[in-house]
């Protein structure tokens, strides 16, 4: 009878092999999962990047209209968010959530994010295409 409960005893739990396995494919799932994570976290950055700048050129066109501007006229950011930004507080424009800043621009000219021109993003500029 101790011979039965021996060998039982001996055959429970994990090999050291089996273990090792098991820690190497989680090593390879994470090797797998981490680098498109961090891709996907910056496409998201850029797109709400993107729709910040959207917003910021919607708000410009409006004021222009609304105050008859010419193409060489600037607004300031006190201009566009209150009237014309409703989502956005304290006569600032949305912030990136890159943390670029933004430039307005004449009206000539699209905004602008300071991200992506210094090499350290995925993504080229921040600019309206």
């Amino acid at each position: 009878m101790s011979r039965i409960r021996s060998l039982k005893k001996k055959n429970a739990g994990f090999t050291l092999i089996e273990i090792m396995i098991v820690v190497l494919i989680i090593a390879i799932l994470l090797a797998i999962a981490i680098p498109n994570f961090l891709r996907a976290r910056e496409t998201s950055r850029a797109k709400s990047c993107m729709a910040n700048l959207r917003q910021v050129e919607t708000a410009k066109e409006q004021w222009a209209m609304d105050e008859r501007k010419a193409a060489t006229d600037t607004p300031t950011a006190a201009n566009l968010v209150t009237e014309y930004m409703r989502s956005a507080t304290d006569n600032t424009l949305p912030t990136c959530p890159s943390s670029g800043t933004y430039t307005i621009g004449d009206m000539s000219t699209r905004p602008l994010c300071s991200i992506g021109t210094n090499g350290t993003g995925d993504y080229d500029n921040h600019q309206l295409q």
